[in-house]
């Protein structure tokens, strides 16, 4: 009974915050950014900041020429790796009350690994190690980038991946369903709806392989990227060396270059190749909304669904409007964030410390966006007769294939007899073109060519370049 009192406590505690959260990824959509916290709420930064502070203090032990921090036991290593994996909420919300007096985020973390590691001798003696030669500038850009590094592998490729799955699902299975293609709006060459899905998977790929091959950086070379207080301390340790690998060993690239701050600018590509996916998905919002509209698709309900608080028979894309919405608020984030970071004063400003810590929210929309595309998706009817309606009613996109046989065959003036037939006109018919086509001078087999088509048939390879994705 008790049990049952208490998690009952706890789900209302946690509806409670939710109603009372200012951010609506914290409130609304807090379960659908959920694995994102394991790398961009505050207690995932603490932590990340821990584990760099404890891969720096190995990496001095395991240097010979500093004596002073002997390799340590096995034991000792064991005390590390627990610190590191069993690092809890408590501890996270311990290191911010020791903020409360030291005012520094970073300081605060490396007095409570001094507190943590007290019960350890063998890691007592080597305390004052604890962030030797460190700017807290080394232990956030690393943390950011164990972070940036996990959500890509962990989240955000997976769910852009299943995204791509989806269109390219479609594209197969919609291959051989003519479509009219709309320029500018109005009746144009035939297409198919796969080839359609087709096209926005291949741009979809594009960004995805970009995201997953972009480098990393960090950087572990003290307060203004020269190893000055390292160099005087040891002289004769190869700190580049040290720096690197440590570096490589938290899963990043090692950049030799910097100020005090590791320069941001594979951040910025990171957040660049995120905005061009996102575009290419309200790209695809957008048409499928346009579709919607023309009946081409038929949203499947589901029971309860309301769609107008006044109007009973509205079926609204609200999942694609959705997606539209919160990619495009995640792509000005990233947009910001792209061009913002690169920049610092000199050596160093504190205007990248405030921006970094929104990531998460930059990339908790651009999940939303991807999560309701998919659910738009999944939901969506292809209406096979309303397509073949709109296609039997625009006979005169096929002025393009008859003027270009005529071309072939040294005609007079095609392009401008098709002109002057079609242009501006409505309610061509296949009688009206069959007409126009009988009259010409062809050979017979391109004539006869010519009568058998219709717009449902004049897709050229679309059918083949959808099911080639």
């Amino acid at each position: 009974m008790l049990d049952s009192i208490a998690r009952e406590d706890a789900m209302n505690d946690a509806e409670n915050a939710r109603l009372t959260a200012l951010s609506p990824l914290d409130g609304r959509y807090a379960a659908k950014v959920d694995a994102l916290r394991e790398q961009f709420s505050e207690f995932a930064l603490i932590r990340q900041r821990m584990r760099v502070e404890v891969a720096w203090l190995l990496a001095l032990a395991a240097e010979p020429a500093i004596t002073e921090v002997p390799p340590f036991s096995d034991d000792a290593r064991a005390t590390l790796d627990a610190v590191v994996s069993s690092f809890s909420v408590a501890d996270a919300a311990r290191v911010k009350t020791i903020e409360r007096t030291t005012n520094h985020d970073v300081k605060a973390v490396e007095y409570w690994l001094k507190e943590r590691l007290a019960s350890s001798p063998e890691i007592v003696r080597v305390a004052e190690f604890v962030h030797f030669a460190c700017t807290s500038e080394d232990i956030n850009n690393l943390a950011y980038g164990i972070a940036l590094e996990e959500a890509r592998r962990n989240t955000l490729l997976p769910l852009l991946e299943s995204v791509a799955a989806d269109l390219r699902a479609l594209a197969h299975a919609h291959a051989d369903v003519p479509m009219l293609a709309r320029t500018h709006g109005q009746p144009a060459t035939p297409t198919t709806l796969g080839k359609e899905f087709a096209n926005v998977y291949a741009r979809l790929e594009r960004q995805i392989a970009a995201l997953a091959r972009l480098p990393i950086k960090g950087k572990l070379n003290g307060a203004v990227g020269n190893y000055n207080a390292h160099a005087i301390a040891y002289p004769d340790v190869e700190w580049e060396k040290v720096a690197a690998r440590t570096v490589a060993s938290l899963g990043l690239e090692f950049n030799p270059y910097t100020t005090q701050i590791e320069p941001h600018d594979g951040i910025a590509e990171y957040c660049d190749a995120l905005a061009r996916a996102n575009s290419i998905l309200i790209d695809l919002d957008r048409d499928i909304w346009s579709y919607v509209s023309l009946g081409y698709f038929r949203q499947r309900m589901r029971e309860g669904e309301v769609g107008s608080s006044t109007m009973p028979h509205k079926v609204n894309p609200i999942d694609f409007e959705n997606s539209e919405g919160n990619l495009g608020f995640a792509n000005a984030l990233l947009r910001h964030l792209a061009e913002k970071l690169p920049i610092s004063r000199w050596q160093r400003d504190l205007t990248d410390s405030t921006v970094l810590r929104n990531l998460g929210v930059a990339l908790g929309h651009a999940m939303l966006g991807w999560t309701a595309l998919r659910q738009g998706l999944a939901k969506l009817d292809v209406e096979e007769n309303r397509i073949a309606a709109d296609l039997d009613s625009n006979w005169e996109v096929l002025a393009e294939a008859i003027q270009t046989i005529m071309r072939r065959h040294g005609l007079p003036e095609p392009y401008e007899q098709l002109k002057a037939l079609t242009r501006g006109k409505t309610g061509m018919t296949r009688e009206s073109l069959r007409a126009f086509i009988e009259g010409l001078a062809l050979p017979a087999d391109a004539k006869s060519r010519l009568l058998a088509l219709t717009p449902a048939t004049y897709v050229g390879l679309a059918a083949r370049l959808a099911r080639r994705v």
